[in-house]
Parts: C-alpha cells; structure tokens; sequence
C-alpha cells in the first residue's frame, strides 16, 4: 500500500465525516488496486472499532473512544517489549505472543489487557500498527534449505526475512554468511513470513568509511533524498536592530567541514551583573513553511556527526546564506539577557538583529587564557586575533559560571561522563553545545568553547519556553518525566553498598533525587561508574506541543475541547519535567528549533504590538514581562492558523523518531570506534575498572578508550559464583573473593565484534587486582549461602 494506517487516520480527524471519494483523492488513488487497498484497510478498522461507517450516507469517522492506545514499540535483545505510550501515561508490558508482528520502534495502537499493580506494569496487546519504521535494515545473509534469508542484525527484530532466489548469489565465495543491507518487500501477515530484497552488500573491514555506512544503515539514516531546488527568502529589515557595533564572539569546538554554524555571544558588565546577546543564525525567516525545501528539512530533521565528517541538515545554499562569518554583515535572531549576580535571570528580550562577528574562540586560545599570567607583556599566537577581547572573554567564562551555578542550585543533574579521546571519533570529542536528548548536563569546562555556549543556549530555551507560554503561543517543549522511583532506589542502593554518605528512610519513603546522588557520586573515587549506573534510570528528555489557547482562534465546540485536552497534557507534561526547555538557538543542527525560531520570528515580525493603527505607542513583544500589557489579539485569524499549522502530532512523533535515531548513531559510532582500539590489544593485560555487575558476569571498563566488555561467569572458573542483586556483587562459595562494583581489576581482552559492540574480557587473579575485603579476610574458606540479603 501506498498509506499508512496513521496517514489514513489523519485524515479522518474531523466529526463530520468522510467520503471514500474524497480519501482516494487525497492519496491521489486512481488505480482499482489502490482503491481495494484502501477499502480493505478501512474494513479492517471497522473490524476493530477504530472506525464507523455510517449505514446510509457511507461517510467515515474515527470513533474517539475505542479502548485503544497509541503508543511506540521498544524492545529489548532478552524479548522483553513495551509500548511507550504518547499521552505520557504508564508504559505497558507486550507479551511476544500479543505482537502480532509488531517490531521494535513500530506506532502502534494497543489494547490493555490488564491495568497492573504495585510495581508490575500494565499489560496489554498489539491491535493495530499504525506505521512501520523500519523499511530496510542491516543483516546477515544466510542459506537455510533451499531458501535465502536475512537474519537482522538488530537483536530486537526477531524475526527472519526470505530472499528471492535471485538474491541467492549475494553470498560471497559461498561464504556461510554475508552482511547486507535488505529492504523490506512486504511484512510478516498471519502464517506469512516477512520478504525483502538485497539492495548492497556491505563490509565488516572497510576502514572508517564503511564502518559509517554500516552505522547508517543500523539506524536506518543511510538514504537521504537529494535537495530540492527552491528560492530562499530575504529576512525582512523593517523590525531589525543594528547591532553590528557589537564585538560578537563565535565559540567554535567543532572544526571539521561543513560542521554548523552555531550562535555568536556578546557580553558585557550590567549592574552587578552580566548583560548577555546571544544571536542565532536566522533560518526560519528564509525558508517558506509548507514549501518543497521546508518538507526537505523536515524529513532531515538532524545534524548528523559522523566522527571527522558531517552530514549537515540545511542544504549548501541555504547553510552558505545563514553562516556567521568573521568580519561579515549577517541577519539573525537574537535575544538579550540581564544576569544577576546569583546567576538568575532578571529579564529579557528578543529581537531580529544584523550582526557583524569579530573573532573565532577555539579551544586552544582558552587554554592559552587560562594559563597566562595577568602581568604577561606578550600575547601567545593563539590570542593575538581576540587581543582586543580578553576582558569580553572573562566576563564570559563568568556569566557561564554564575549560569552553571544557578543551574546546581534548581536542581539540574551534572554527570562527569566525557567523550574517550579517539583520533576518528573527531568532533564528537567536543561538548554537545545543547544536548537535546539527555536530560543531564556535563560539568562546565572553561577550557571547552561550546561547554561555555552551552549554559547560553540552555538560559535562553528556558526564557523562551516562558515567554511563548506568558503570551499562549503555540511551540516545542522539550522537557522529561520524573525518573522511576525504583530505579533510583536501586542506584541508592548500590551507592549505599559502596558505603557513600547517603541516607535511605525506606519508611517515610524519601528518596535522593537524582541531582542530589549526582552531587554525592562528584565526591566518590568510583565517581564514573556510579554516574554510568544513575545515567541509565534517568528518562531521556521528548518533545512534546505546546497548544495556542484556544481565544485566539476562531474554532467549533470538538476543537475547542481537542485543544483543551492537549493543553492539560502538556501542562501536566511541564509539571513534571525537572528542565524544561523551548529549543530555538541551533537551527542549523534541529528542526524543533527551527520551527520554534518561526514562532519567535512571526511574532516579532507580524504580532501586533498595538491595538490599533490609532494608537501611537508600541510595545516590544519580545519583551519579558510583555503579556501584562497586552489586552487584544497578537495576530489574525490567519496568523494563527498558519502557527498552528505548523504543529502537529506526526511532526512530533517524526521528530523524536530522529532525535533518537540521531542519539543511537553518536552511541554507536562511539562504540564502534572504541572496539576498533580494542583490537590492537587483544591478549595484553589492561587495567580496568569493574562498570556493571550482573548474574552472567561483570562488565570492565577499560581507559583510556573506555572501551567495556563483559567478563563471563564461565570464564570465572576458580569458583562458583553468586551474585548478590542488592550489593551489586559476585561472591566466590568457596574463596569468598568479591567482584563488585569499582574495583579495579586485571583483565585480557579476547574477542572484539565491533559491529555487534561485544567485547569478550578474561580477569587476571593475581594480588594487584584482589578486593580489600578478599585481602583482609584471614577466615577459613567457608561456603556462602545464596541469598539475596544485605
């Protein structure tokens, strides 16, 4: 078919019903296959109550209250399956036989079986699959029988695929297996079994650049379509401000080609504290919403790091347009911030500026900076093109420090867990200059330029997600649910066992919040691997809409109450977000930042800022503080259908679907990269650090790549091991030796499978990698009991 179920839904989102005539003409159906496509599809809904078809008119609606939640698949490689659910609620357990070949990152539509309780998780039930993600995938060709099949390597689709027989020779040299990139024809249906097609063979042992092509299509990112050819607009001059008289500053880690361009900062003392511009490249005002270019960028959705290369989301012309060069003229999008001396922020106000940048700051010339002496006559080579903005460069790194530390004090989560320093991993070493996917923030590094952009970009989300939600405009929050209790009880616990100050009232039912045991970890000697343990029970952070009132549109009862509805999810959503963030500073890397800079651009460019053409005084709408003063309408009624048109569920959905696929190419190009350095020292004996404990074994970190393997049970073969859940430990019966969490350990690496990121280690026990409580212990060897008792 040519649809989805959820492209078939969308178009049945009003009450007054639909003509099939209408729906063939919207997805342009004009052949009788299509036509039976599509009535079989809407047959099929009405089957399961998704859908009424009115007895006379024939005309279709969706039925609204159907017992049926949309939600997106995530499965583990142990076959465990959960459907996160889209409205925030509780996520809820699948049973394999209840997914009815549903894969791992489907849109499904799930019906709860049972609600749950305690600490057990609703269950439920795959209905309906609302839209496949993925359409090919990276597997293993192999001959079984007569047939050729594809076994993916994703170990979260479990399934196979069948070949035609004219993919039979894609074996090489009659090779027991090849790996492929397989497209898939058609989707497991009852009896039948999924069918695909090899479109390229792909290598294991290509160098840096096949390992890439394997990374994209592991996360199914490797076919981009080509650029349209579109016209960009002129930004308009009418409402810009001349700030070309400011010496703005560009702080730039990354150096790589065709790496994006990122704000420029200007700073200056205000007060007893610090006035701050930061100036975002201005994208939306060139780009016509809705147009070929517009849809282009949205698909791309990301810019992609792929180590020493880029794959950047603008197209050339357009990136070329909006770049911040030194000693050139450029239009941005700006907003002015007045910090106190406690690092809050006072107030604000955006506005669309013309800018003129004067230097670049690098990382080398803040280690320069840092490492002068205040008497110094002469400038280190790295200095002598900001030689006239070193005083613009301290007030910086301090208005990044009073940010970093008003931050501490409202509660953000800091872990100290860097990027290993590897030569192919280029300018995924540096800092993250806005970090839209974790919801935990590095340590400030003023060494670092985009460590210090970052608390920048981050102060000025926040001041836009306030000001968008004071004057009711329509926008991406990016925000996250509050971690699991559980979860963190169990990182408490382990913190506890390694006997660090923290106090757990399991009575009252207190918990450490997660900033506070990233505080207490800061202060551990086994600081990284108690932060690798917290990182894992913290939710990433989503994107969810923000909805316009519904005042300032004129709309029926069933919208109304529609947007009602969102609205209340969204604040429940803001309730629960510990940094919530309206993103708009990097279009160049986001498109929910582009998206929220057209909001910022329309209202500062097209909102009334009077109540009438009668009345002489102007406000400034970018102002804080603003929505006090404004008594009329900020646009018209089509003003602000067109902002709410930009918003809508599926960009969402489509939106999150590329961060993540975004964030797992970064993880699994770290990874790779990191086997890569293994292999050269496979059979050496390396010093680790134990990262992980469970019931099969331990995983060992090893410096200074990082790089984490697994040290199997069975490889332990001195002793019977047990493992204790709640000391994160594995307990010798008879030696009593004790392999916990933060030991260090002797290890040989043995087997690397880069692509698979399986790293096989052996410990070596001898005296310089035994416990302190092995080494103390001068008892008898004596049994232990199995138990799971502190």
């Amino acid at each position: 078919m040519k649809f989805t179920v959820a492209d078939l839904l969308d178009q049945l989102q009003t009450s007054e019903g639909q003509e099939v005539a209408k729906l063939e003409k919207a997805f342009k159906f004009t052949s009788k296959a299509d036509q039976y496509a599509l009535e079989m599809a809407l047959t099929a809904l009405q089957r399961l109550g998704i859908l009424n078809r009115h007895a006379e008119s024939g005309l279709l609606t969706r039925q609204q209250d159907h017992g049926l939640v949309e939600a997106c698949l995530r499965c583990s490689s142990k076959g465990f399956c959960f459907a996160i659910r889209e409205d925030g609620g509780e996520d809820i357990y699948i049973r394999d036989h209840q997914l009815n070949h549903a894969w791992n990152g489907d849109r499904v539509l799930v019906r709860i079986t049972w609600e749950g309780s305690g600490r057990r998780s609703p269950e439920g039930s795959v209905q309906c699959v609302l839209e496949r993600t993925t359409t090919s995938l990276l597997a293993l060709i192999k001959q079984q029988g007569n047939y050729s099949v594809a076994l993916p390597l994703d170990d979260r689709l479990l399934t196979t695929i069948y070949l035609p027989d004219f993919d039979t020779n894609c074996l090489h040299d009659n090779r027991v297996e090849d790996l492929a990139e397989v497209a898939i024809d058609c989707f497991p249906i009852g009896q039948y079994p999924a069918k695909g097609h090899v479109v390229r063979k792909l290598s294991l042992d290509g160098g840096i650049d096949a390992d890439r092509e394997l990374l994209l299509t592991k996360v199914h990112l490797q076919n981009r379509p080509a650029t349209p050819r579109s016209t960009l607009r002129t930004p308009p001059a009418k409402r810009r401000r001349n700030l070309t008289y400011q010496p703005a500053l560009l702080l730039r880690s990354w150096s790589r080609q065709k790496a994006p361009c990122l704000p420029a900062i200007h700073v200056l003392s205000h007060e007893g504290g610090v006035r701050l511009w930061l100036h975002a490249p201005a994208v939306a005002e060139r780009i016509n919403p809705g147009n070929s270019l517009d849809l282009w960028l949205r698909d791309r959705a990301e810019s992609l790091c792929l180590g020493q290369v880029w794959q950047p989301m603008l197209s050339p012309t357009l990136g070329k347009a909006c770049e911040f060069r030194v000693g050139e003229i450029q239009d941005a999008v700006s907003v002015c911030m007045d910090i106190e001396a406690g690092g809050e922020i006072r107030s604000w106000d955006f506005q669309l500026s013309t800018i003129c940048p004067v230097s670049i700051v690098s990382p080398s010339a803040l280690k320069k900076l840092a490492g002068r002496r205040p008497s110094a006559r002469t400038l280190p080579v790295e200095l002598r093109s900001l030689k006239d903005q070193l005083g613009q460069l301290e007030i910086m790194i301090s208005a990044a420090r009073l940010l970093h530390i008003a931050e501490r004090q409202n509660g953000s989560i800091e872990l100290d867990l860097p990027v290993p320093f590897l030569e192919n991993l280029g300018d995924l070493i540096a800092a993250e200059p806005d970090r839209t996917w974790d919801s935990w923030s590095e340590p400030l590094d003023e060494s670092e330029p985009q460590s210090i952009l970052s608390r920048f970009i981050r102060a000025a989300d926040h001041c836009w997600a306030k000001q968008m939600m004071s004057l009711q405009l329509p926008g991406l929050l990016l925000g996250n649910c509050a971690p699991d209790p559980c979860q963190l009880n169990d990182v408490t616990k382990t913190a506890i066992a390694l006997e660090l100050p923290i106090h757990l009232d399991e009575g009252e039912g207190e918990l450490p919040s997660a900033a506070e045991l990233a505080a207490a970890f800061a202060e551990s000697p086994v600081c990284r691997v108690l932060n690798l343990q917290l990182r894992q029970s913290l939710p990433e952070l989503t994107l969810r809409i923000y909805i316009q009132s519904h005042e300032h549109l004129e709309t029926s009862k069933d919208e109304v109450d529609i947007t009602q509805k969102k609205t209340e999810e969204t604040s429940h959503f803001a309730k629960l977000s510990n940094s919530l963030r309206a993103p708009w500073c990097c279009p160049t890397i986001h498109y929910a930042d582009l998206v929220n800079q057209q909001v910022i651009a329309t209202l500062l460019n097209d909102g009334k800022d009077r109540p009438s053409v009668r009345c002489k005084d102007r406000i400034e709408l970018g102002e804080r503080g603003v929505e006090e003063r404004v008594a009329w309408p900020l646009f018209s009624t089509g003003q602000a259908q067109k902002l709410e048109n930009l918003l809508q569920e599926r960009l969402v959905q489509h939106l999150n679907m590329r961060r993540r696929q975004a964030r797992e190419l970064r993880n699994d190009l770290v990874n790779m990269v990191q086997a890569r350095a293994a292999k050269h020292v496979i059979g050496q004996k390396l010093a680790g650090v134990i990262s992980g404990v469970q019931s099969y074994g331990f995983f060992v970190e090893v410096p200074p790549s990082m790089v984490e393997g697994l040290v199997h049970v069975s490889a332990l073969s001195d002793d019977w091991y047990e493992y204790r859940s709640r000391q994160n430990r594995l307990v010798g019966r008879k030696n009593r030796r004790v392999y916990k969490l933060g030991d260090k350990v002797t290890v040989v690496i043995t087997k690397v499978d880069p692509l698979r990121n399986q790293i096989d280690m052996d410990v070596v026990v001898d005296e310089a990698c035994r416990s302190a409580d092995e080494k103390n212990d001068n008892r008898r060897p004596l049994p232990v009991a199995v138990s799971d008792e502190v």
